[in-house]
């Protein structure tokens, strides 16, 4: 049976599918900039959460949106439907985002009369829902938007395709970061509106993909037997049929490992140690600029191959730690934080790309699993792990309510520096197999 396309011919696609690739794409990475960036900041600054239990929520996130990127994506292959699980899944997902709104002091005081402290109980909730928001947001964004993209393009428009995908974590940044500047996060009230906010924005571009997207996957009798299909990508004989892509996910994971190193304590350093209360102002052109920056160097990748594409995105990154390690003066900081987000965002590019095109055809929801685990779980974890190892001493300072909270430093940027070290040692696995695939290929 033939794969069935979005259009009649993936090189030329038409203004539906950039539409839906930039709304559903913009939409979900806001959604995740306010998991991974902002819910580090509302339990910091609500439930006065330290770097350990900051360092928990996100292995936990991470662990539920493997395990459900792994068990949609196959269901999602069986059952032939990618539309119904993304539009859905966006729904369900702006429903939790909204119920966040509801996790304040005076509502756990009156849920749970008999607590002695209301921070505890909040961090511990805030956990739970987020594990919960992260299923519904992985069913449609991790496993089910992502398949679909990779089904929608071929060799000729995937770096463009990725290219703007990938530059959407950072034009969500710069939206999050615009939006909230005229909110006070000291303020419970203020945490309220956010949610709801993002809560209904959400479910609204969920609804508007049963107009906008065109489904792609097939249901076929490969794809039929489900718990089989969950554990197709661990199977031996599957991994040496398809060494370079698990070669390029091996470095795509210790690439990602060095990103969270940082980013779940960035705000914070920023807000915190710096004392920058004006970092939206001097973050928002930084974004801009590797936003655009990410959006061409995806045709990089399309016109030159991975191995040309990839080696800068990781020197602009290390230049960036280089940076935001050694200085601290604001210019020096912006310099530092747009070298470290082009290299992050046009590393996330040439990554995603290779690992779509190295996906097997009519498996792209069985892999979309693998891609999270790679992408996700093990940098969750071992990230914000060596994150929080790092910050373990740092300085305490005492807040009102007589409680003390950490303040991150710049060792954050020293320990993701040398992480990126071993980017390198991956990436020489993977151009080998390249190289050596190539040779047996002439």
């Amino acid at each position: 049976m033939g794969r069935c396309v979005l259009f009649v011919d993936k090189n030329r696609k038409n203004s539906r599918f950039w539409l839906a690739l930039v709304i559903f794409s913009l939409t979900g990475q806001i959604a995740w900039v306010v998991e991974n960036m902002y819910f580090n900041v509302f339990i910091y600054k609500m439930f006065n959460a330290s770097a350990d239990a900051i360092s928990l929520m996100v292995g936990a996130s991470a662990a539920s949106a493997t395990i459900t990127t792994l068990l949609i994506g196959a269901l999602s292959d069986k059952i032939g439907k990618r539309k119904l699980f993304i539009c859905g899944g966006y729904i369900l997902w702006g429903i939790t985002i909204w119920s966040f709104a509801l996790i304040r002091t005076d509502v756990i005081h009156v849920l749970f009369p008999a607590v002695a402290s209301a921070t505890s109980v909040g961090v511990s909730l805030v956990i739970i829902m987020d594990c919960v928001m992260t299923f519904f947001g992985s069913s449609a964004n991790d496993a089910c938007f992502n398949a679909w993209l990779t089904e929608s393009t071929d060799s000729t428009n995937r770096g463009a395709a990725e290219g703007i995908n990938a530059m959407m974590p950072l034009l969500a940044i710069l939206v999050v970061f615009g939006g909230f500047m005229g909110f006070d996060l000291d303020r419970s009230e203020s945490w309220v509106t956010i949610f709801n906010i993002i809560g209904v924005a959400v479910i609204a571009i969920g609804v508007s993909g049963f107009f906008l997207i065109h489904d792609t996957a097939v249901r076929s009798e490969e794809n039929s037997h489900y718990f089989s299909n969950i554990f197709h990508g661990f199977r031996p004989g599957v991994i040496r049929r398809n060494k370079t892509l698990y070669a390029s996910l091996i470095a795509f994971s210790v690439f990602n490992i060095s990103i969270q190193t940082y980013m779940p304590y960035l705000i914070l350093y920023y807000n915190v140690s710096l004392k920058l209360d004006n970092y939206v102002l001097i973050m928002a052109p930084a974004v801009i600029l590797a936003a655009v920056f990410t959006a061409f160097y995806g045709r990089v990748y399309d016109k030159m191959g991975f191995r040309k594409a990839a080696a800068p995105a990781i020197v602009l990154l290390m230049a960036g730690y280089v940076f935001l390690y050694l200085c601290k003066n604001t210019l020096l900081v912006f310099v530092g934080s747009l070298l470290m987000m082009c290299g992050y965002l046009s590393g996330m590019a040439v990554f995603g790309a290779v690992v779509r095109d190295y996906t097997p055809e009519n498996k792209a929801g069985m892999f979309q699993g693998l891609r999270i685990f790679s992408q996700v779980l093990i940098p969750g974890i071992i990230g914000p792990a060596i994150g929080a190892k790092v910050l373990a001493n740092a300085e305490q300072v005492l807040n009102d309510d007589g409680t003390y909270s950490f303040v991150p430093n710049e060792n954050i940027f020293l320990a993701a520096f040398v992480a990126a070290v071993f980017v390198w040692i991956a990436l020489a696995l993977v151009f080998h197999l390249m190289k050596k695939e190539a040779r047996y290929a002439g």
